[in-house]
C-alpha cells in the first residue's frame, strides 16, 4: 500500500535535517518511524529544499513555492494569504507518487485545499481546531490586551505591523475561514476525543469517523514518574506563548497557594521569562501575580523535559481549548498525578477521581484547591498517577494504533 502523508513538520527527516521538534510534532515522527515498516510511506511538508529524498525506509516531498511580494506584504499586515502555488505544488507531488491513500493532518493544514482536485482517496486526522480555537480566543484574557507589544518598537516600520497576538488572531480568522471552506470536501476523518468527533459532525455532516489514537514518544513509554517526599510541592506544566492555553489561570492558582501558606513551585516548560504572554499576564493580575517561586523554562528537548517532569510532583493542564494535549497524554504516560482543565476533548482522555482530576477551565480556586487536595494526600496522588499511566498506554499502545491505522486506510480505499 502507498501512502501519502501531509504534515506541518517533517516528521521523522527532522533528523536528515538535524533539527530538534522540541515536542512540535514529535509524534509524527515516532508513528513515521513505525509505520514505514509496513507501508510504502511518502511524507510531504512545508520546507524550502529542492528535491524528494529518500531518509531510511520514507521517502520525503518538500513542498515550497516561492511568495510574490504583494502575497508576502498581505500575510504580514492582514494575515492572509494566496495558496494557488502550494496547491499546485502539492499536485505536483500527488499525481508523481499516485499513491493509494492520501493522509492529511490536521484540520488547520493548508494542505486541505487539495480535496477538492482529487478523486484520490483522502483521509483528515483531526489535531485541534481553529474556527473552534477562534470562538475560545478571548476565553481566559480580555481582547483590550490582544494589542500589548513585548518590546520597544525601534524601526518605524514596526509600528505599522499589527501586534503579535492580534497578528495570530487574524491569521487564526482567514485560516478558520479555509478550514470550514475545505473540511466539506473531505469524507474521511480520523479522531481519538468526543469532542472532536462531535465537531467533525457539524462542520462535515457526512463525514465517515473513525477513532485511532496517536503515538507518543519514545522516552515516554520507557520512563516512569516515582513519588518522592519533597518540602514543598513541585508542579509542573508545559505550555506555551499562547493567548488562551491558561497561563494567567495557572499564575493566579500559585498567587492562590502561597496565599493560603502552601510551599510550592510552578515549574513551566515552552514559555521564557521575556515572552509577550508573561507580559500581558502580569498586567492583567497586578498584585496577583506570583512574585516567587514560578519557574519559567522556556523550550526543553525531549530528554530535559523528562528530567523536569520526574522531579515534580503533581502536573497541571490549565488550557481553555485542547483537542486531546500531548502534553497531557505524556504526564500521563510517565504516571504522574494529573489535574486537567475540561477543555474540548480532556474528559475522553482522564476519568475524574480515577486516573486525574479534572477542573472547570479558568477556575484558579478549584485549580489550586486540586493542588493542594494532592499535596495533602500522597498516597491518593500516586495512586491516581499509577491509573494514569495503565490509562495512557492502553491508549496509546504502538501495535494497535498501526493495526486500527492501516484498517482504517483499507476501508477508505475500499469505499
Amino acid at each position: 500500500m502507498k501512502v501519502l502523508w501531509f504534515t506541518p513538520t517533517p516528521a521523522n527527516a527532522d533528523t536528515y535535517f538535524n533539527t530538534d521538534l522540541k515536542g512540535s510534532g514529535g509524534w509524527l515522527k515516532a508513528l513515521d518511524q513505525d509505520l514505514q515498516h509496513h507501508v510504502d510511506l511518502h511524507v510531504a511538508f512545508l520546507k524550502k529544499h529542492e528535491k524528494s529524498f529518500g531518509y531510511q525506509k520514507t521517502t520525503y516531498h518538500p513542498v515550497y513555492a516561492k511568495r510574490s511580494v504583494g502575497n508576502k506584504w498581505l500575510r504580514k499586515f492582514s494575515g492572509q494569504q494566496k495558496h494557488d502555488k502550494l496547491i499546485q505544488k502539492s499536485m505536483d507531488i500527488v499525481n508523481a507518487v499516485k499513491p493509494d491513500i492520501i493522509h492529511i493532518h490536521g484540520s488547520e493544514s493548508i494542505f486541505t485545499a487539495i480535496a477538492p482536485h482529487t478523486d484520490i482517496p483522502l483521509v483528515l486526522s483531526i489535531q485541534g481546531n481553529i474556527t473552534v480555537y477562534l470562538h475560545k480566543f478571548f476565553s481566559g484574557i480580555e481582547k483590550k490586551y490582544l494589542h500589548q507589544r513585548s518590546g520597544a518598537l525601534k524601526k518605524p516600520l514596526q509600528w505599522l505591523k499589527p501586534a503579535p497576538f492580534a497578528y495570530k488572531h487574524k491569521i487564526f480568522k482567514h485560516a478558520a475561514q479555509h478550514e470550514q471552506l475545505y473540511l466539506r470536501h473531505i469524507k474521511n476523518f480520523i479522531g481519538r476525543t468526543d469532542w472532536d468527533r462531535r465537531i467533525s459532525l457539524i462542520m462535515a455532516p457526512h463525514r465517515e469517523y473513525f477513532v485511532v489514537n496517536e503515538f507518543m514518544r519514545e522516552a515516554f513509554y520507557k520512563n516512569q514518574w516515582q513519588p518522592h517526599p519533597t518540602e514543598k510541592t513541585i508542579i509542573h506544566t508545559t505550555n506555551d506563548n499562547n493567548y488562551f492555553k491558561g497561563f494567567e489561570t495557572l499564575c493566579h492558582a500559585l498567587h492562590l497557594l502561597q496565599k493560603n501558606g502552601i510551599h510550592a513551585e510552578w515549574r513551566v516548560a515552552g514559555i521564557k521569562e521575556d515572552d509577550l504572554i508573561v507580559k500581558i499576564v502580569k498586567r492583567k493580575l497586578k498584585d496577583k501575580f506570583p512574585k516567587k517561586d514560578l519557574i519559567l523554562l522556556g523550550a526543553l528537548n525531549e530528554k530535559n523535559l523528562i528530567e523536569r517532569m520526574l522531579q515534580a510532583d503533581i502536573y497541571v493542564m490549565p488550557s481553555h481549548i485542547e483537542n486531546s494535549p500531548n502534553s497531557l497524554c505524556e504526564a500521563m504516560m510517565l504516571g504522574m498525578p494529573c489535574i486537567s482543565t475540561v477543555a474540548g476533548g480532556t474528559p475522553s482522555l482522564m476519568t475524574d477521581k480515577h486516573d486525574g482530576i479534572l477542573i472547570q477551565s479558568g477556575d484558579p480556586y478549584s485549580m489550586a484547591g486540586a493542588i493542594a487536595e494532592l499535596s495533602e494526600d500522597r498516597e491518593k496522588a500516586a495512586a491516581l498517577g499509577r491509573e494514569a499511566r495503565l490509562t495512557a498506554m492502553l491508549r496509546h499502545d504502538k501495535k494497535t494504533i498501526i493495526k486500527n491505522l492501516i484498517q482504517v486506510y483499507n476501508t477508505c480505499i475500499k469505499n
